[in-house]
């Protein structure tokens, strides 16, 4: 199976489409250890999340928070959080996505006095530990809930029925964020977080610099170090060359460009300097990565040929 990415737009809202309109729910059987990099990307999402460590251990980034989630543990992420899960091995992670107005209509009694309540005024986010009693109540009915989905069939209603069981366990017992003013202003430095960051992806391809990057959020060269730093826990140089690189790799996958043009094309200053970085980050040659994808791939057609 190939390399997963997490796609989103320029503010780093997640471009995918979590169900459908007549029932916005979707579960993700996922191994955080296939995507880029070894992590599902930074990207936030209206719609409310569960993820469980189901197989080894993740990591959670929220906001300047990052959170190790052992193997049985798992994690509630509230509505428009921008978030991140890392692995450092193979980690099942199974995972649901649901709209809250799957719970309730939002002009409903319902909605707006259990759901709504804990989109505006709770945590970002929600640890789940089985230690302790209501969080494991929530594990085990997300793991009926996954093992539903992986039956497949006519579940829904009883899919719907157990989120509502969760939801009012999530609802009794979620403390209520201290820091509302602190969401805030996360917010409103995520919002020039993603400024910056839609700048570098418009830009990516030319040869820009701290100074540039942080105007383009009326930041100071230090204001936007900060905001990288307690956002997404890097700096906005390695965000770019990040970029870069992940951009680099889509065009070895995709062209036949010699390794020295797609340095050029994707903003590297020189094909060494590209090639010691893309190393770094993928723990193999470019010549490698291409090589090894596109057999990889040829397999996995000639497999589906002959099955």
């Amino acid at each position: 199976m190939g390399v997963c990415r997490t796609i989103t737009d320029e503010t780093l809202r997640e471009a995918v489409s979590h169900g459908k309109s007549d029932y916005p729910f979707a579960y993700y059987p996922e191994d955080i250890w296939r995507f880029d990099f070894h992590r599902i990307g930074w990207h936030w999402h209206n719609e409310l999340e569960f993820l469980v460590a189901a197989s080894g251990n993740a990591v959670c980034c929220v906001g300047e928070d990052k959170i190790n989630l052992p193997q049985g543990c798992g994690v509630f992420i509230n509505s428009g959080i921008l978030h991140r899960f890392e692995a450092y091995q193979s980690v099942y992670a199974p995972n649901i996505v649901f709209a809250p107005s799957l719970l309730a209509p939002e002009e409903s009694l319902i909605y707006q006095k259990y759901v709504r309540p804990v989109i505006v005024l709770s945590a970002p986010y929600q640890i789940l530990e089985p230690h302790i009693v209501w969080q494991r109540q929530i594990l085990q009915i997300l793991g009926q809930i996954f093992a539903l989905q992986e039956e497949g069939g006519r579940n829904e209603l009883s899919t719907v029925r157990m989120l509502l069981e969760i939801w009012d366990l999530l609802e009794k017992n979620m403390a209520q964020a201290s820091g509302l003013p602190k969401l805030r202003r996360l917010n409103h430095k995520q919002a020039q977080l993603q400024t910056m960051i839609q700048f570098i992806h418009d830009h990516y391809m030319e040869e820009i610099t701290l100074e540039e990057i942080a105007g383009a959020a009326s930041l100071s060269k230090s204001g936007a170090l900060h905001i990288f730093q307690s956002g997404i826990h890097t700096s906005p140089v390695a965000y770019l060359i990040g970029y870069r690189l992940s951009r680099a790799a889509a065009e070895l996958l995709t062209t036949q460009k010699p390794v020295s043009v797609i340095a050029s094309d994707t903003g590297f200053a020189s094909a060494g300097y590209f090639c010691r970085k893309f190393r770094q980050h993928y723990h193999m040659s470019a010549g490698e990565y291409r090589k090894g994808k596109q057999g990889k791939n040829m397999a996995e057609r000639m497999y589906q040929i002959k099955q």
